[in-house]
């Protein structure tokens, strides 16, 4: 099977972030004493986005672009979005939770904050490598290579982002509006990672319907859908009318991690972000030129 070596700014990038992942997991395992559910998730972080670079290199090396189930159009690009959000997720994490207030023996701090430095270096690299690959303005592309595209997969990161938060505790169950809210996050998630799969799987000519004007009608219902929640979910959190709590409680403050306030408050400014990603998805789908698969 030959090899194909063409050393190139991507090559180096993706080179990079293989290293920075690698180095990020491998000192929290060895020396990090990562104890509970939020290390792991860290170290999930960093080796899912290592294993799937090592994956694209291999299969760039090898040449088997052709042969891979995969649009390779999309696949890149996306899975490099997920990456850096993940590894940017790992970076502020993993220093609040082993290195705030940290007291403990200063070795094992010292490899906390060596995890910590290679992972904001590997999402340096990612963001890199989606710059060095995305579509550039009236270049005809992959879909997920253009703005539309990567925003589905900053959308739809937002939104587990949003179930984390809002699922423990429950934090929508109270009130028949804030289940409203939850239905929104969960229909604009679906759709967002069903495209996200069509396009990767170059499925979107099995559609029965054009695919252009689906993104444009989709875009246009997660706006207004966006905007209702990001209006409906601080009212009745919030609002004392509404038994929602203006201030934030004092036991928020010894709390370890997020309490119940903060974790509401956090879904509110994600909601009012997704609003904005769909809002641009929505004017930048209205102009797009894409290649379908």
């Amino acid at each position: 099977m030959p090899i194909v070596l063409k050393t190139s700014p991507l090559l180096w990038t993706r080179l990079a972030a293989l290293a920075f992942t690698c180095v990020a997991f491998s000192i929290a395992v060895h020396g990090g004493r990562v104890t509970h559910g939020t290390g792991d998730f860290c170290i999930f972080c960093w080796a899912f986005s290592f294993a799937g670079t090592l994956i694209v290199i291999l299969v760039e090396l090898f040449n088997l672009q052709t042969k891979a189930p995969v649009s390779w159009k999309n696949f890149p690009i996306t899975f490099a979005c997920y990456a850096a959000l993940l590894c940017l997720s790992a970076s502020i994490i993993f220093p609040l939770y082993f290195l705030k207030g940290s007291t403990g023996q200063s070795e094992i701090r010292d490899f906390r904050i060596v995890s910590t430095v290679f992972s904001c270096l590997a999402t340096i690299a990612y963001i890199t490598e989606v710059s060095l690959t995305k579509a550039r303005p009236g270049e005809v592309a992959g879909y997920m290579a253009t703005a539309p595209g990567l925003l589905k997969v900053v959308e739809t990161f937002v939104a587990c982002i949003i179930f984390v938060l809002i699922s423990e505790p429950v934090l929508y169950d109270r009130h028949d509006s804030v289940k409203y809210c939850m239905s929104v996050y969960c229909i604009c998630f679906i759709i967002s990672a069903v495209i996200i799969l069509l396009c990767i799987g170059e499925w979107t000519g099995c559609l029965p319907f054009p695919f252009a004007r689906f993104l444009s009608g989709y875009a246009l219902l997660a706006v207004v859908l966006y905007l209702s929640a990001t209006i409906i979910w601080p009212v009745f959190n919030f609002d004392p009318k509404h038994g929602g709590q203006k201030q934030r409680p004092y036991s928020c403050s010894s709390a370890m991690g997020l309490c119940s306030w903060d974790k509401a408050m956090g879904v509110a400014i994600l909601t009012g972000l997704n609003f904005i990603l769909y809002l641009a998805d929505l004017i930048y789908s209205s102009r797009l030129v894409f290649v379908s698969a």
